[in-house]
C-alpha cells in the first residue's frame, strides 16, 4: 500500500492544476466536473497540501465516500467537519476560547452524541409528522410561488425571484418563525454559506464574516428559545426550545447549532437543487417534455435534480486509525475530504453521469450523505421540491435561459445565485 509520501505523480493535469479548495472552482461548473473527472481517473484518493490548509486526502469516488461514511466509527466528524483555513480555525479558537467551532450542529457530532441529539427532533421529521403537519402548506406556497412567476410576465431570475423564497417560507413555517423576519433569516444564510462570495460576504474578513453572522443568529434564536419556553407551540422551535438531554434543559449552545442548521440548511440545499433542476431541464428539453407531459416521473426527476446540484460539496472526516483505501495508506489522524459532487458524477456508480434523465433508477446518489449522517431533513426537501414541480410544470409551456446563469463560490454549500430565464406559463386551472 502506498502512503501520501509515496504516491507516484499522476499523468498530466488539468490545465490550473487541482486545487479543491479554491471557491472559484465550485462557481465554474465546467472547470468543476472536468477537475474531478480527471482525478476519479487519475488520482480518486489524492493527498494534497494545498497552502493555507492543514493537509488531507481528496476523496472523489463514490464507492469510496460511501465505505468512509459507513465506518463512523473508523471516521469521525470531529475535530474537522468541514475545510477552513487555518487562519480562519485559529481566530475562532481565539474568540471562543479553544473550540474550533463557532456554532456545533449535527454535523460537528460523532456517536453517541450524535444519536442522541438526532434523536431530539428525529420523530418530527417522520413521513406521517410531515404530512400533518407541512404537506398541507405546501400546494399553497407552490402555487403562490408560480403565481409570481406569472405576475412577472414571463421572465424572472429563477433564483432570486422564486426558488430562494419557496423553501425558506417553508422552512420558517416549520420552525414557526414570523413571515416579516424571513428576509433576515435569508440574508444570514447566504452570508454564513457565501462567506467566500464576493456578492455574499460581509466583507470583515473570512473569520471575521463567520463571527459576526453567527453572533446574529444566536441574539435570533436566543429570544425564539425564550419565547417558545414561555408559551409552547406546536412547530419545530418548540421541540427544540423545550428539548431535554439526560433529563436536563438542552444547553444555549446545542439549541442554537439545532436552530441554526435547519433555518440556514433546512431552505438554502433545496433551493440550489430547485434551481439547478430547472436549469438542467433548459440544457436538456427533452427531459423538460418528458416530465411536463407525465408527472408520474416527479419522484425521479426530484432526485435527479439532488444528485445532478448536490448543494453540499463536501464534508470532512478525520481518521482514527490506519486503513487501506483504494491502494492508499491512511493514516491514524489523517483528513479526508469527501468531495459528493464528484461521487454524484461517478462513471462507476452511474450510468450516463453527465445526462440529466427525469426516470433515473436507479438513482443511488449521495447528495444527503449517506449512513448515520444522512441528512434529517432529505423527506422534507423532497416533499418540498415536488410540491413546486408539480405545480410548475403542470402551468409550464416552455423556457429557455434569458441570460448567462451564476453559482456560488463556495467549497462547502451552494448552487446557483443567478438564474435568468424567459418562459411560457399558464394561469392555474383552479
Amino acid at each position: 500500500m502506498q502512503s501520501a509520501a509515496t504516491v507516484p505523480p499522476p499523468p498530466g493535469e488539468p490545465p490550473g492544476g487541482i486545487d479543491v479548495t479554491t471557491p472559484d472552482l465550485y462557481a465554474d461548473e465546467a472547470r468543476l466536473h472536468a477537475t474531478f473527472a480527471w482525478m476519479r481517473a487519475y488520482d480518486p484518493v489524492r493527498w494534497m497540501e494545498p497552502e493555507g490548509y492543514r493537509p488531507f486526502w481528496a476523496v472523489t469516488r463514490r464507492a469510496d465516500v460511501v465505505e468512509i461514511e459507513r465506518q463512523h466509527g473508523r471516521f469521525l466528524n470531529a475535530p474537522r467537519a468541514i475545510l477552513a483555513l487555518e487562519e480562519v480555525v485559529e481566530a475562532v479558537r481565539a474568540f471562543t476560547g479553544g473550540s474550533p467551532h463557532l456554532v456545533r450542529t449535527l454535523v460537528h457530532m460523532d456517536e453517541p452524541e450524535h444519536r442522541v441529539m438526532r434523536g431530539l427532533t428525529n420523530a418530527w421529521f417522520l413521513p406521517a409528522n410531515l404530512k400533518r403537519l407541512v404537506e398541507p402548506k405546501l400546494k399553497a406556497r407552490a402555487r403562490q410561488s408560480v403565481d409570481h412567476m406569472l405576475a412577472l410576465g414571463g421572465a424572472c431570475d429563477f433564483v432570486r425571484d422564486v426558488a430562494i423564497w419557496y423553501p425558506l417560507r417553508v422552512i420558517m413555517d416549520v420552525l414557526g418563525v414570523p413571515e416579516e423576519d424571513e428576509p433576515r433569516m435569508l440574508k444570514l444564510t447566504q452570508e454564513l454559506f457565501g462567506n467566500t462570495d464576493a456578492e455574499t460576504r460581509r466583507n470583515l474578513g473570512e473569520a471575521g464574516d463567520l463571527i459576526a453572522v453567527v453572533l446574529d443568529f444566536y441574539q435570533y434564536f436566543r429570544a425564539l428559545t425564550e419565547d417558545r419556553r414561555r408559551q409552547p407551540r406546536d412547530d419545530l422551535a418548540s421541540v427544540i426550545a423545550n428539548a431535554r438531554i439526560d433529563g436536563e434543559p438542552i444547553g444555549d449552545i446545542e439549541a442554537m447549532g439545532y436552530y441554526t442548521i435547519v433555518a440556514t440548511a433546512g431552505h438554502d440545499t433545496t433551493s440550489s437543487s430547485t434551481a439547478g433542476g430547472l436549469h438542467a431541464l433548459v440544457q436538456h428539453p427533452d427531459e423538460f417534455r418528458r416530465l411536463r407531459d407525465d408527472p408520474s416521473l416527479m419522484p425521479l426527476a426530484v432526485d435527479e435534480a439532488i444528485r445532478w446540484v448536490t448543494p453540499v460539496r463536501h464534508f470532512m472526516r478525520t481518521a482514527t486509525e490506519d486503513y487501506d483505501l483504494r491502494g492508499r495508506r491512511i493514516r491514524a489522524g489523517d483528513d479526508l475530504m469527501l468531495l459528493y459532487p464528484s461521487a454524484n458524477r461517478d462513471e462507476e456508480a452511474f450510468e450516463e453521469p453527465f445526462r440529466f434523465k427525469v426516470d433515473r433508477s436507479p438513482n443511488p446518489h449521495v447528495g444527503f450523505g449517506y449512513g448515520v449522517h444522512l441528512c434529517l431533513g432529505h423527506l422534507l426537501a423532497k416533499m418540498e421540491m415536488r410540491a413546486l414541480y408539480q405545480e410548475l410544470f403542470s402551468r409550464l409551456d416552455w423556457v429557455e435561459l434569458d441570460g448567462e446563469p451564476a453559482w456560488v463560490a463556495s467549497s462547502f454549500v451552494g448552487g446557483l445565485k443567478r438564474l435568468p430565464i424567459r418562459y411560457g406559463l399558464r394561469p392555474a386551472a383552479d
